[in-house]
């Protein structure tokens, strides 16, 4: 029992941190105000920083990577938990000092670089002999980050490109993250199918990890105070992802999908083909993909979104050209029909049809007259049609 009692009180001095400052009197004394253009917000509460770390799962004796540690209060908790090694990227050498201070504390457990994480490769970082097959167990790394608002969505955007091509951290394994993003972000994040907050950002991160909403911190927690909450969202990537296409095709999808949120699916992704050929490419589209298109895009399920995927991929396989056509791009209709359109005579409409759809603001209404109605309305009408007291 002795023998025990000794085991884990050296345990416990193992984990705890020699005696240091706390973070908000380092703050006050380096003057580290944040800076409004970084969106900076510091998180100085040790409980809500050690709740952070605790979402993050059994870190161990693992190599821990912390985005914009800033004064280090995360930073503070993440050693508490006993990790082998803790790589810190920020981009605000004001907090160079600080850092320093939990260096000197923690002798050979600590590296900090420079730079900005949106172009840092983790990948350099970090020993090859930490990796592990992408289909077989976690390796022993994670990713941590209370994120400025600003670099939130683009970062997380770039990652998930990373975890489907298996590159930078991703190039060791399954690296799971843990991250902080503003309460609306991290609801579309984690949203559901049919649910408000359904968006892009939704299955883009759904068809590639496991995306789990830890808690909500409120906003008055940081310093200075944000206008909004923030949530901490875990993202573990899938062994397989659930569309089986390249990232930039799924992207270019999934966008052009939402890009009308409240108008019925077949509108929004009709924009992914060229207006002289858009019906009959998007009729082709709907019926090969079995998507029912009177449907808004937040309620496709997963599994519409990768018969979509699949069917699009296969058209373009059969029709390059279509694949070159970008619906924002200046001018697109015109070039692409200049450069490619003489090779889709057969699936273009009659120049009558052109003529007025071009004189329209929003084309493709025919479109929408032809493959959004659905059976329920069908009825409706002809019962209306029949019904000779129906007043119209």
């Amino acid at each position: 029992m002795a023998t025990q009692t000794a085991k884990l009180w050296h345990e416990l001095r193992r984990r705890r941190l020699p005696p240091l400052p706390s973070v908000r009197d380092l703050v006050k004394l380096y003057q580290l105000n944040a800076i409004k253009q970084l969106s900076q917000n510091f998180l100085l509460d040790h409980k809500l920083t050690s709740k952070i770390a605790k979402a993050a799962g059994n870190i161990e004796n693992c190599i821990v990577c912390e985005v914009g540690p800033g004064p280090g209060g995360i930073t503070r908790s993440i050693l508490e938990r006993n990790p082998l090694k803790v790589i810190l990227i920020e981009r605000d050498k004001r907090f160079e000092s600080v850092l320093k201070i939990l260096q000197d504390a923690c002798p050979g457990k600590i590296d900090v670089y420079w730079g900005d994480v949106l172009s840092f490769q983790m990948s350099k970082l970090i020993p090859q002999e930490h990796a592990s097959p992408w289909d077989s167990y976690q390796p022993k790394i994670h990713i941590i980050g209370n994120l400025p608002f600003n670099i939130s969505t683009p970062l997380i955007s770039r990652w998930l490109s990373d975890i489907s091509e298996q590159k930078n951290a991703w190039t060791f394994g399954r690296v799971p993250l843990t991250l902080t993003f503003q309460k609306e972000v991290a609801e579309r994040l984690t949203a559901e199918t049919s649910t408000e907050q359904r968006s892009r950002l939704s299955v883009m991160a759904q068809y590639l990890t496991h995306c789990d909403l830890k808690f909500i911190i409120k906003g008055s927690a940081f310093v200075p105070k944000p206008d909004v909450d923030v949530g901490v969202v875990k993202f573990t990537p899938r062994k397989e992802p659930l569309i089986r296409q390249p990232y930039r095709l799924v992207e270019k999808v999934v966008k052009q999908t939402f890009c009308m949120r409240g108008k019925y699916c077949c509108r929004p992704i009709s924009t992914l083909f060229p207006n002289i050929v858009r019906q009959s490419f998007t009729k082709m589209l709907f019926e090969q993909s079995l998507v029912y298109p009177n449907t808004r895009p937040y309620e496709l399920a997963m599994e519409d979104f990768e018969r979509l995927c699949d069917t699009y991929a296969s058209i373009i396989s059969t029709y390059p050209e279509i694949g070159k056509y970008e619906y924002r791009a200046v001018q697109a209709d015109i070039k692409w029909e200049n450069e490619y359109g003489g090779k889709f005579d057969s699936f273009k409409l009659p120049e009558n049809e052109v003529a007025r759809r071009a004189s329209r603001i929003k084309p493709l209404e025919v479109v929408a007259e032809d493959l959004a109605m659905s059976c329920e309305e069908e009825i409706k009408q002809t019962e209306m049609d029949e019904d000779p007291y129906y007043v119209r």
